[in-house]
Order: structure tokens, then sequence, then C-alpha cells
């Protein structure tokens, strides 16, 4: 039986292979160079996953800007990354860095902003002084959107480049939709922030969408109930900003990283059962997966 949402594309391996990634390339800077940002204080461990995820998404060169007080401890973590430390602010990174996260990301090939932000207002500081010069491939996850919420219009420059990865209350803050309607239809909200912001989104509840704005949209079958952990989602954007940066475009980057976190979450059911597994689980099955679902 088709179940699929009204004009949405199911996401399975057959249609993945269909839509083959770009070559992974020969040395570590055809693989590409991606600039995480974010982190604070309370939560140093959402760029360390999204780092990972990016590499073992096959990304070839991983640098991550954070909170000084945390970028010693994930450099020693994250040994395959280049970690930077800048001022903080409660819940992030202080809007004075970014002059230097402008220079960061001068020579990288996509920048994942949000994983780890816990303000609203001091990540939309923050991006308001990064997210409008930027000129690369763009994901931004989770707080990140809150750029979005006070300049929905903010990435019109990037539109072909960015993508945005929200949760369901991410969706709700950015569409001003109840959250309990979002996650009623993820889909409508999906399309609306779409719409709204002129990029393609990957928003996710139960069920995840991938939408671009010309409202073309794909389906992610539900993960298993174990994926929804602390940490997932940022693994999640991880990947998705790996690919990017090996040079998926926005719509092909998000559909391939929501169905590999589903693929990885359905093996780690299986081998671990339906709850108990962690986020930090998920990472190192990426490569398998993603050789699996290519083969």
């Amino acid at each position: 039986m088709d179940d699929r949402p009204d004009g949405a594309d199911v996401l399975t391996a057959g249609l993945m292979r269909g839509w083959p990634l770009p070559d992974p390339g020969g040395d570590k800077n055809a693989k590409g160079r991606l600039l995480v940002i974010g982190g604070s204080e309370s939560t140093p461990g959402a760029v360390l996953l999204a780092a990972e995820s990016a590499l073992r998404a096959g990304a070839g060169k991983v640098q991550v800007a954070t909170t000084a007080a945390t970028a010693t401890h994930l450099g020693v973590a994250l040994p395959e990354a280049l970690v930077v430390g800048l001022p903080a602010v409660t819940g992030g990174i202080a809007a004075s860095a970014a002059p230097r996260l402008l220079d960061l990301s001068a020579d990288v090939d996509a920048v994942l902003v949000g994983p780890g932000l816990t303000d609203p207002e001091a990540a939309c500081a923050l991006l308001e002084g990064v997210v409008p010069h930027l000129d690369t491939a763009l994901v931004v996850d989770a707080l990140g959107t809150a750029f979005l919420s006070a300049h929905p219009g903010g990435l019109r420059h990037l539109a072909r480049r960015a993508l945005l990865t929200p949760n369901a209350t991410e969706l709700a803050e950015l569409t001003g939709l109840p959250e309990d309607r979002v996650c009623r239809d993820v889909l409508h909200a999906t399309r609306t922030a779409a719409r709204m912001t002129g990029v393609t989104v990957l928003g996710g509840s139960d069920d995840s969408f991938v939408v671009e704005a010309s409202g073309r949209a794909w389906w992610c079958r539900p993960s298993p109930p174990g994926a929804a952990v602390a940490g997932s989602g940022d693994v999640k954007a991880g990947i998705v900003a790996g690919l990017a940066t090996r040079g998926a475009p926005p719509a092909q980057a998000a559909a391939w990283g929501a169905f590999l976190h589903t693929r990885v979450a359905e093996v780690l059911t299986a081998s671990v059962g339906q709850v108990g597994f962690l986020a930090r689980e998920m990472p190192p099955l990426v490569p398998r997966v993603l050789a699996e679902v290519r083969a």
C-alpha cells in the first residue's frame, strides 16, 4: 500500500541509488572542507557529534569554532579536526567573534551553524554578523534558525546553496504555527518554512520531509523510537553538512542525510533493541550504511 503523504516522493534505497552523491574524491582536499559553528559551555558535545558525523559522511577536513572554555577538550576528543576557541556569552559564542568566523569561512566548501547553541537571542546576534557575508554552502541547524525567525529572507543570497534542518519546535518558532499543528502536519510546516525562507528545508518530527523552495517534497519514513534521543539531531545535521561539503546540492544532501540517519537508527535498533542506544553510537555506522545503500 502507498501510504505516502500527498505530493511527496518516498525516500527509498532505490531512489537514493538513482540519485548518486558526488564522487568522494581522492584526497582530503578534494572531499571538501567544513566549518562547524556552535556549542556552549553547557553543550560542547553537540558540535562533537556534528563534526564527527560530517567526517563519517565523507567531509575531508573539518574545523570547529566553539567557546574558548571547551575548545581544548573538543580538540582532544576529535583529533581529526582543527578546533578554534572563541569568546563566549551565556548560551553560545559572542557576537564579537563574527570577524574571526568570517576569516575561517573564507576557504571552506560549507558551513554548519547552530548545533549546541542554547540561547536564541545570542544565536541571532552572532549570525547577524556572519550569515549575510557568507558565500558558500550553508546548513542552519537547531537554534541557528533563530536568525531566520528574525530575518525570514536572510538566506536569499544563498538560495541555491543553503538549507535548514529544524525539529518540530524550531519549525513552530520559525513559521509561527502552533507546535501541536506542526507535529500533526510536518509536511505543511516544512513547506511553509521553505516558502518563507526561499531555501530547502529538512523538517522533522516522527516523520521527516525535505522540501525545496519550489514546493517539491520528499518523505523519509519514521525512524525507530530509539532515534528520538538527545544528540540525534546533531548527528543528522552533521551528516547533511558532510554531504554538502562533498558538493551535494541542498535537496540531495538533505534527502540522503535523512535517509542515512533513519537507516543507521534501524541498524542500531536491530542490534540493541528499540531503545537504549546513544547518539554517539550513530556516527561510526554512517560509512557502513552509506556503502550498503550505494551498493
